[in-house]
């Protein structure tokens, strides 16, 4: 007499859970949607930086003129010294905030929840508003600066390039910290207890057990952070705007403004086009020798494809 293997669900093994990717039309839609929207315009500005054009009438073919006016353009050139000083400040000021004020955030304080919606606060704001906002707080003539002439001086931070390109970075690590934060707080979280539990053990305290377990499961992290923090100031154009308008002179002319001042003040769209691809051409460049560099390319999932 032989008996039957009971009927019951079986566990599926290793092999059955194992998926396939996804097909190329599942792309499909994202791939429309980023050609139509990225790549088309960027081709269109590509070739009206060969071309002379005031915004009205027919783009006329002015072939490499744009582009040998920027190479002799000394505002041009500091412009683009201007948004990498202000870009690697950015770097250097809102990263370490931003992991420290994320880390913090991810921990169990009572009033861990209540601080942390205020602190994104800022988050919340639009750059124009945010830039309108501290505009009239630093008002030389009504703001604090002016009622505090003992710490600010004559109260005008906008009067020289060293202010107002403090003022600048000020105001960008108010409002962008708490994006950055938020980023470093989702990977503290995701750091696995039994770290800092064998940590413990082992007597190390909070400092320790910080740049011993913390920071290092941050790298990749901080890796993300710094690129959308480069990308971000490289193409930074609406608090210059508002802030100091590019000023006193053209002590604070960043590249971003600098392209808006041709095609919409000079009405130069060839040659804010031009501007326009080297933006593009240096944000690309960067990141990618910051991806190489720091090995993030290499990155793989245990879970890819489950």
């Amino acid at each position: 007499m032989t008996t039957r293997a009971p009927q019951g669900r079986t566990r599926p093994g290793a092999a059955d859970l194992q998926v396939g990717r996804p097909g190329v039309v599942w792309a499909l839609p994202a791939a429309l949607f980023f050609g139509l929207f990225a790549l088309l315009p960027m081709v269109l500005v590509l070739v009206l930086s060969f071309t002379q054009w005031s915004g009205l009438g027919s783009p006329e073919f002015v072939g490499t003129e744009n582009w040998s006016r920027l190479l002799d353009d000394p505002v041009m050139l500091k412009s683009i010294g201007l948004s990498l000083v202000l870009t690697a400040l950015g770097v250097v000021t809102q990263t370490p905030v931003a992991m420290l004020l994320g880390v913090w955030a991810a921990g169990h304080q009572w009033n861990r929840a209540v601080l942390s919606a205020i602190f994104f606060v800022p988050l919340l704001l639009s750059a124009a508003a945010v830039s309108v906002l501290w505009r009239a707080v630093l008002d030389p003539n009504f703001g604090v600066p002016a009622q505090m002439e003992w710490l600010f001086g004559d109260g005008n931070l906008f009067g020289n390039q060293s202010t107002a390109i403090a003022v600048l970075v000020f105001v960008s690590l108010w409002q962008f910290t708490p994006l950055h934060a938020l980023i470093y707080q989702g990977a503290a979280k995701a750091v696995p207890p039994m770290l800092y539990e064998a940590a413990e053990i082992d007597g190390a305290g909070r400092v320790r057990s910080f740049f011993a377990i913390t920071f290092p499961q941050l790298r990749n992290t901080m890796i993300t952070s710094v690129i959308l923090m480069v990308v971000g100031g490289l193409t930074t154009f609406d608090t210059v705007l508002i802030l100091t308008n590019g000023g006193p002179g053209t002590d604070t002319t960043i590249t971003a403004f600098y392209m808006y001042q041709k095609a919409f003040r000079g009405f130069d769209f060839g040659l804010a086009s031009a501007i326009a691809v080297v933006l593009v051409v240096a944000a690309t460049a960067i990141s990618l020798v910051m991806v190489r560099l720091s090995g993030y390319d290499k990155m793989r999932s245990e879970l890819e494809g489950v």
